[in-house]
């Protein structure tokens, strides 16, 4: 057997072991069910180690956006769709696969790398997540807080030492903190045990997050007039909750899905009438008025 031919076979098995693996996980949803499934392909696979223990995982993203509207552009005249192609203002259209990465450092100056020279500053948190610390959540700022996903085992075999980390993280009640490099770039997360698994968080490095100081130095240091605060906190009591995320929906979604609809059966479509917006003037008549509507709008359905 040549080279070409074991490198296929071994994508292959290694796909079909991939696909066996998110089947048993349950990653695959019955036909009729709306609730939005586990992606059956990983956007990480890896080692997940803690000093001298280590196992292989996978990571899952935790949400979709799969039940999104999203359009093509087409050409009116024709109903095609429209092909971006990678054009030189110059030379014309180029193949995508003869382009290289450049960095601009002034204008129209650029320092270019090959993908060679790319690889060679791989690091090791490419194909590990090294657990570094350990810290209390409250003392993660939510500002720090990006995406959620799951982080499971990558084979039976992997069973064992994962539960050991994930009880561990249990017990003494911590956040792990880690690095992991996702799409090219490291990222600091956080593990969290949860059930029977673990949740990782992308978190945010500090050059990323703008001081809240900085965002609200403007804002004047006042303190409004205490029968407006004690109004606006039994308005805040009225709507009180619980947290259900299934009643609240994307209404701006379903009003598009409901434009298409109309669309294809060849409905008349009618503009709705702009609503005229109240400038609020009488601030606290207008907390008066908010209070009289008891909990019209305690549950978001």
């Amino acid at each position: 057997m040549t080279a070409k031919k074991k490198s296929k076979t071994t994508r292959s098995r290694a796909k079909a072991k991939t696909h066996r693996a998110a089947t048993k996980r349950g990653h695959h949803k019955p036909a009729n069910s709306n609730e939005p499934e586990l992606s059956g392909r990983p956007v990480w696979q890896g080692q997940l180690r803690l000093s001298l223990v280590s196992c292989p995982v996978a990571l899952y993203g935790a949400t979709t956006r799969a039940s999104d509207i999203s359009f093509h552009l087409l050409n009116p005249d024709t109903n095609n769709r429209i092909r971006m192609v990678p054009t030189d203002p110059d030379t014309g259209p180029v193949e995508r696969a003869d382009l290289v990465k450049g960095y601009e450092i002034s204008k129209n100056k650029y320092v270019v790398l090959s993908n060679e020279e790319l690889e060679a500053v791989r690091l090791e948190t490419t194909r590990t997540i090294e657990i570094e610390r350990f810290v209390d959540e409250t003392e993660i700022d939510r500002l720090y807080w990006n995406d959620p996903y799951y982080l499971v085992p990558n084979d039976d075999c992997s069973v064992e030492a994962y539960a050991v980390i994930r009880e561990a993280l249990s017990e003494a009640e911590r956040i792990a903190l880690g690095r992991v490099v996702m799409h090219t770039r490291e990222r600091l997360v956080a593990l969290e045990p949860r059930d029977r698994g673990i949740v990782v968080y992308t978190l945010r490095m500090g050059d990323e997050v703008i001081s809240p100081k900085q965002a609200f130095a403007d804002i004047p240091a006042t303190r409004p007039d205490k029968e407006m605060i004690e109004i606006a906190r039994k308005i805040i009591s009225q709507r009180e909750g619980a947290f259900e995320p299934s009643k609240f929906e994307d209404r701006y979604e379903n009003a598009l899905r409901d434009l298409i609809r109309r669309k294809q059966k060849g409905e008349k479509l009618v503009t709705a009438e702009p609503v005229e917006e109240d400038n609020v003037i009488d601030l606290m008549a207008a907390l008066k008025k908010s209070l009289k509507q008891k909990g019209g709008r305690k549950s978001a359905g």
